[in-house]
Order: C-alpha cells, then sequence, then structure tokens
C-alpha cells in the first residue's frame, strides 16, 4: 500500500517532536580549496552527500587505499594548536572549523575527502564552509535524527581553572568564557542561544595566535600557513625591535614599531569579543564529534580543544552508559491524543485500552504513554499480595501504541484495524507496579508495504528500559 500524501484531519494532526526531526545531508558536492594551517600545503577539501547514519568521516585520498577515518572525538590524539584526528600513522588536523559549520546547519551525514594531512584553513572562520553548504542545499533524509537528551548535569574540570558543564534544555546553547593574562585578552563573554543565530553572530569569528606563541609553534613545525588573512595576532607583550622584525619577515609581513601593543589584522575585529566567540565556535567543531546532536546547554569557563575533547569523551561515555534513552515527557504539555481521540482509532475499550495519550508522531516513530494505577483490574489476581503488570498486557499496550503508528499511515485511519501477525525478541527487564508511568516508543523498521509494518518497540519507567519487542503488522480496512 502506498502511503498517502496526508492523514484524514478529522481524528488525526500529524506531529513532529524535536526527538523526531529527521537526518539531514547535504544535497549535492562541493569544494574549497586553501592552505592548510600548519603544513602550509595547498589542500583540497570535497564535501560530499552521504546516505542515514552515516555521520561524518573524512577521506585521506592522497594516501594510498584512500582510507577513511570517523570524525570521532575517542579518535581526537593531539590538541595543541586545533583538534587532530589519528588513526594509526594516519592524521588529520584542523577539523573544528568544518565541524562546527555542519554541526550548526543540522547536517547529520558527510564524506570530506582530503588531499592533504589537514582540512584548508581559508579564512580562519567557519563561515566559508557554512556558506558552502547553504549554497548547494540541505536535504532531509528518511531516519530521524538521534538525539543525545541531556537530563542531569555533567560537568568537567580542567588543571588551570578550565571548566566545561552541560546542563538540560530543550535546544543546543553555549554560554563561554575565556580568560588569559594579557593586557590586550583578559576576559570575554560569548553566547550563542539558538543554533539559528551561528551564521550572523558566531561563523565568521576568526582563530586568534598570540605574538608570544609565534616562534614556539615555528620551531615545532606548526602554523607555516598562519598569516594575518586567516588568523588574528595579538602583540601583547613587548619584544625588542629587532627580534620582532625578525619574526616579521618569518611571517612575510611588514616591519611594525615593537613598543604599539595591540591587536595586527589585515581586516579590523568583527566584534570587540571576536576571541571568545572563535573560542565557541571551537566548542561547537569539537562537541560535533560526539556523534550526535545535543539537547542540552553548555556553559564553558577557559575552553580549549583539550578540555573540549575531554569534554566530547566524557559524553560519548554516558550516550554508550545510557545507550538507550527515554523520550523527553512532559506531563504538562497538552497530548496530541487523548484516551477519546484513541478511542476513534483503535477498538479496544475497558479494561483493554491500555494507551492513555499520545505525546509524539511522525511516519516513522510513534510515543504514547500509559500511567499504571493500583485500580488496574489485572491487578485483583496479579498478585493479590504483590501487584505486578503481566508482562503480556506489557506487550499488548506496545502494541497498541504500534497499531496508532501504523494508522498513521493510512487515509481515514478509523476505517483501519491493525492485527499482529508476529511478535519477536521479547524481553522484560524490570516489573511494572502501581504508580509506574510506562512511555512507549515504537518505530517502523521499514516503511509500510502492502499493508505490512515491521516495528520494534521499547517501554520505559523513568529512564530504565522496562520491556521491548519486534512486531510485524497488517492493516486490514473494516467492512
Amino acid at each position: 500500500m502506498d502511503k498517502p500524501a496526508m492523514v484524514c484531519a478529522t481524528f488525526f494532526v500529524l506531529h513532529i517532536s524535536k526527538e523526531m526531526q529527521k537526518q539531514q545531508t547535504i544535497k549535492e558536492a562541493f569544494t574549497l580549496k586553501g592552505k592548510g594551517l600548519h603544513t602550509g600545503q595547498n589542500i583540497t577539501a570535497v564535501f560530499n552527500p552521504a546516505e542515514e547514519n552515516f555521520g561524518y568521516k573524512i577521506q585521506r585520498t592522497d594516501i594510498e587505499g584512500q582510507p577513511i577515518i570517523e570524525c570521532n572525538a575517542d579518535l581526537v590524539g593531539d590538541t595543541q594548536r586545533g583538534t587532530v584526528l589519528v588513526k594509526g600513522d594516519i592524521k588529520i588536523s584542523t577539523i573544528e572549523h568544518a565541524m562546527a559549520a555542519l554541526y550548526a546547519c543540522g547536517i547529520d551525514n558527510c564524506l570530506i575527502q582530503l588531499d592533504g594531512p589537514e582540512m584548508p584553513i581559508l579564512d580562519g572562520s567557519a563561515m566559508p564552509f557554512y556558506e558552502e553548504i547553504q549554497k548547494v542545499g540541505i536535504k532531509e533524509q528518511e531516519a530521524n535524527k538521534d538525539f543525545y537528551i541531556v537530563k542531569q548535569k555533567m560537568e568537567i574540570k580542567g588543571e588551570n581553572g578550565e571548566h566545561l558543564i552541560l546542563l538540560p534544555d530543550d535546544h543546543f546553547c553555549v554560554n563561554a568564557q575565556i580568560a588569559f593574562d594579557s593586557k590586550i585578552l583578559d576576559n570575554q563573554f560569548a553566547n550563542l542561544d539558538r543554533l539559528e543565530d551561528f551564521p550572523a553572530e558566531i561563523a565568521s569569528a576568526r582563530t586568534f595566535v598570540f605574538v608570544r606563541e609565534i616562534e614556539p609553534l615555528l620551531n615545532l613545525g606548526l602554523i607555516k600557513g598562519g598569516d594575518l588573512d586567516n588568523a588574528i595576532v595579538i602583540y601583547e607583550r613587548e619584544l625588542p625591535q629587532e627580534r620582532y622584525d625578525k619574526l616579521a619577515d618569518t611571517l612575510g609581513i611588514p616591519h611594525m614599531d615593537a613598543t604599539r601593543l595591540g591587536y595586527i589584522n589585515h581586516k579590523p575585529l568583527k566584534w570587540d569579543n571576536e576571541t571568545a566567540r572563535h573560542k565557541l565556535l571551537d566548542i561547537i567543531g569539537d562537541l560535533a564529534l560526539v556523534g550526535k546532536p545535543i539537547l542540552g546547554r553548555v556553559i564553558a569557563t577557559k575552553p580549549g580543544h583539550t578540555i573540549n575533547n575531554k569534554f566530547a569523551r566524557a559524553i560519548k561515555k554516558d550516550i554508550k552508559k545510557h545507550e538507550v534513552q527515554c523520550p523527553v515527557y512532559n506531563p504538562n504539555e497538552t497530548p496530541l491524543m487523548d484516551v477519546n481521540k484513541i478511542r476513534h482509532l483503535l477498538p479496544h475499550r475497558y479494561p483493554m485500552q491500555l494507551v492513555d495519550k499520545v505525546i509524539a508522531v511522525d511516519d516513522m516513530e510513534i510515543v504514547a504513554v500509559k500511567n499504571v494505577t493500583s485500580n488496574e483490574p489485572f491487578f485483583t489476581g496479579h498478585f493479590p499480595e504483590e501487584p505486578v503488570m503481566p508482562g503480556v498486557l506489557i506487550v499488548e499496550a506496545m502494541a497498541q501504541a504500534g497499531g496508532l503508528l501504523v494508522l498513521s499511515n493510512v487515509e481515514e485511519p478509523e476505517r483501519w484495524s491493525t492485527y499482529f501477525l508476529k511478535i519477536d525478541n521479547v524481553k522484560f527487564r524490570r516489573k511494572v507496579v502501581p504508580g509506574d508511568t510506562l512511555i512507549f516508543k515504537v518505530k517502523m523498521i521499514s516503511p509500510l508495504r502492502r499493508g505490512i509494518a515491521s516495528m520494534a518497540g521499547l517501554v520505559f519507567v523513568g529512564e530504565s528500559v522496562a520491556a521491548e519487542a519486534e512486531f510485524t503488522a497488517q492493516i486490514v480496512k473494516n467492512k
């Protein structure tokens, strides 16, 4: 059965929550060329569309076999002057600006092909990447985004006052404070309240370096491609004129008065706090390596690539620990479907109507709720001294949520009935007792075809999975 363009509005209104937003990739490939900040090599980066659940990956086309490295916080092997992916003998440097642009645009899947060991530095910001993404356009994909939902405070501290905190929020936002022992640059703040503000407020903030850092970096073989077109240079500690002139010759810039402290750059600062905004940009790029878009607020004090990466790794550990997250349920919000609307779609009645409300649904996934009370009739005999909800009824309730999902894919859903053909891989992980609130998350494993649907369901109590199962169902038109 082909999926219709719209669902009957009489009894059913399609609602897509933040958790049910679709994955995205770029519509077509684009190319950026420029020199690498540290190597000085001319490098070409080709950004390609990628399939669902691909994530961000980088392919080194200049190496035999053209190996592909996943953009993963756990693979970051160096954070001295940028974020460096390391896998075996292969390194890819300075990826954070490109990652920030992809993340801010809502891109989930992209393959980047590089013919060198680092991303081109371009103008030292994320804006060139962001602009190219907007030029080629963004394509919505079928799979839902897999958000990391922050549900409790997480923090990590460094040895020199670095401090990153992650707090629950209904969207991604960042507050950043930087502090340096400098006459020119001391304390600055920057905020990003919505990712929609990224292009206007953050994307064009350029990277920066202190003059006192340049000689040691050059001695380490770094910043060979650095110049006043791709970085803000901060001169805040006076040098002897001869030494200052020698450094200017090394960088290929005119000699300047060594007694004049301040910012050295071809273009004026875009904002008084451009350096803090760039540090915020770096946070976004480094947290993009978590592998999931984040619903939460980041508060960062003295951020840098090292502490950012430690934070991203801590988030990944928490994701692994809570691999399956319970959907967000706010009982104060008006449900998409209450008990009466559900009765229009399902034939079940007391005592077998086991879904109380639907709080979110799209064409591939549904989130529904059942409040378990001590007055449930089955507790009379199961068991009088220790009331426990029968596992078969937990599965039945999950199946009813799946039935509502299937019916959301047909016209005139009240004229169809759902019959389950098969239930597999049922697991019960904890008891369900009076007072529990069951939250069902059921998703389609494959699109509805010829009236047959395959689904997978989870039942949560709090943050714990209480049960899970897979279903195959058939929808039949009522006579």
